[in-house]
């Protein structure tokens, strides 16, 4: 079958697609601040790494345009402080995060909804969730605003740079390395379906 992306129902399927084929996601579950001091927890499935030197990292918010509201609480707070923490998403917290999905108004934190728990971060002022094995701390770079064909939403691509990294030690093997089938990391697929990273295999680059 073939299909155009924006012709609506074009494809004849009950939802569209395109999610269930840009997979896995990983996840990144975004703390911000916010000038009220509010704290803000969010999961990102457009979440990914863009460079490694300097490490940069990105996370794209979709939602109403900067015109209406200034956007998400984690799009509006990262611009505002300039910083970030991503935290990662393992198995144990699946539920956690899936509740810090719920679309609640502005200002009020999802953190309510859990049980999770707070701790400082080194170079950034905002939190990191104590519960996760691993965080990364950022600084806002820029936000990058993209074409969106959805009426009244916005697409916006928040990058920041990575000054921090914290690594649970039960996380790393004795020869040093993050051993990812301890930390199970879920990521996102289509549809309401997740994945769980605990099988992995190792493949030699050619060498020319």
């Amino acid at each position: 079958m073939f299909f155009e992306p924006g012709q609506h129902k074009q494809h004849g399927l009950p939802y569209n697609p395109f999610k269930a084929l840009v997979v896995p996601r990983p996840i990144g579950w975004i703390t911000t601040i916010g000038s009220d001091g509010v704290v803000n927890l969010a999961p990102y499935s457009f979440f990914n790494g863009l460079s490694d030197a300097p490490p940069m990292v990105f996370f794209a918010s979709n939602g109403k345009p900067r015109s209406q509201d200034g956007g998400k609480d984690s799009l509006r707070n990262a611009e505002e402080s300039g910083e970030f923490v991503v935290n990662l998403v393992t198995w144990d917290l699946r539920e956690a995060m899936n509740a810090t999905a719920a679309p609640l108004p502005p200002g009020e934190s999802e953190l309510e909804r859990t049980k999770l728990t707070l701790a400082s971060s080194e170079k950034v002022s905002v939190p990191r969730i104590a519960d996760s094995p691993a965080h990364l701390e950022c600084r806002w770079i820029k936000t990058v605003d993209l074409p969106c064909t959805l009426p009244d939403t916005g697409n916006h691509m928040v990058i920041g740079e990575v000054v921090g990294i914290h690594i649970e030690e039960s996380l790393l093997t004795d020869k040093g390395l993050v051993d990812l089938a301890r930390a199970r990391p879920v990521g996102r697929l289509g549809y309401m379906d997740y994945t769980v990273v605990d099988t992995i295999f190792a493949m030699e680059r050619p060498k020319r």
